[in-house]
């Protein structure tokens, strides 16, 4: 069932980051409530994964009824986790203070790109503009290069949504020892300069160059990249340690090479890479899987999805799987006694609307009523 199994979740509908952390919430069992646009009631969309394990009801939040119906759900919840901008949440009604005066135990769990604060809270943006303001975009690119969107990874999930979660299990924990509840501003670009903080170290220390794709882990090491192979597709490498960086040298028969000792030379960098740029075209990916996965050089070949769907190793622990007829990533970590289930697919806006009006104690009529007034669809 989950670690979080009991643990109630209204999750108002947004985009990205946030219903990432409600498929995490999801993934661990908790029950998420997903309040709808009643204008969408009925599109299903069965192919967004972010939406899977919830329930969902359509309301239409301007108006009055549809209001007081999310406010009786908020009654019951541990959680609510929105991301609109700044204010949005205090116009329609549902603002914290309106929602802790009739919840004081709920974790209000708020997700923006700037965050609720600041001058730059109130104005639109995108994961590229978050991770842009926050230093985390700067450093990523090839040498001599514009800097490249690691595609929405860092600010969205990793430093958007994953941080929510995070925030919302933190939040529940001391909860369930003060008996109050709190509210969480959980911004992309914080996220995002956390997720920086071991490259800022560097940087601080004079280890990190400013200048992108010339440090260790970006691509300007020899020994820390990827390579194109015969047969054009890629590897990577990441033989950091001696030992590790020796044994590359012995794979590649390249432990002869004078040079090649010469690992953590920066200006030998740009020569010994062009040697094993070259070594690597000289065979297969699968020719080197052969040769060196399986052994501590720290080596996998560039999987596209449906290859990492189907190798052997993520088969074994079960990394991906099937719901609904869509691949998809499992849910993660693991736990010893309180596993997961697979959380269902996607449902249709709104497929769950009586049932979950009928959980709150309203009676036939009641209901009626508010699917007569627009209030609710499904």
């Amino acid at each position: 069932m989950g670690p979080l199994s009991g643990v109630r979740v209204i999750e108002l509908q947004g985009i990205g980051p946030g219903p990432y952390c409600g498929m995490m919430l999801a993934d661990m069992g908790a029950e998420i409530i997903r309040v709808d646009r009643s204008a969408a009631a009925g599109r299903d969309a069965p192919t967004d994964i972010l939406a899977r394990g919830r329930k969902s009801i359509a309301v239409d939040l301007k108006n009055p009824q549809g209001v007081e119906t999310v406010l009786k759900l908020i009654e019951t919840a541990d959680v609510l986790i929105e991301g609109f901008r700044p204010g949005v949440m205090e116009r329609l009604g549902l603002g914290p203070d309106t929602c802790l005066a009739r919840n004081p135990r709920l974790v209000y769990g708020r997700m923006t790109g700037w965050g609720q604060t600041g001058s730059m809270a109130p104005v639109a943006g995108h994961d590229i503009n978050y991770i842009s303001l926050s230093g985390a975009l700067h450093p990523i690119g090839e040498e001599g290069g514009k800097p490249v969107p690691p595609l929405n990874l860092i600010g969205d999930f990793g430093g958007g949504g994953m941080l929510l979660a995070f925030g919302v299990a933190a939040a529940l924990f001391e909860t369930s020892r003060s008996g109050q509840g709190q509210v969480i501003d959980a911004a992309m670009t914080d996220g995002s300069a956390l997720l920086m903080n071991a490259v800022f170290g560097l940087m601080d220390t004079g280890r990190w160059t400013e200048a992108r794709g010339t440090n260790m882990l970006d691509g300007g090491a020899h020994f820390y990249g990827t390579y194109e192979t015969k047969d054009g597709k890629y590897v990577s490498i990441g033989s950091i340690e001696p030992q590790f960086y020796a044994l590359l040298l012995e794979k590649t028969g390249l432990g002869d090479d004078p040079q090649m000792e010469a690992q953590m030379s920066r200006k030998d960098w740009p020569a010994l890479k062009a040697k094993l740029t070259e070594l690597f075209l000289s065979k297969t990916r699968d020719e080197w899987d052969s040769i060196m996965l399986g052994t501590d050089i720290c080596y996998a070949p560039v999987l596209d999805f449906a290859e990492a769907y189907n190798h052997e190793h993520n088969r074994e622990r079960q990394t991906f799987v099937e719901s609904g007829g869509i691949k998809q990533a499992a849910p993660a970590p693991r736990f010893s006694r309180t596993a997961p289930e697979l959380p269902a697919p996607a449902v249709a806006p709104g497929a769950q609307s009586r049932e979950i009006l009928a959980s709150l104690g309203l009676e036939e009529d009641a209901i009626n009523a508010l699917y007569d007034s627009g209030a609710v669809a499904g």
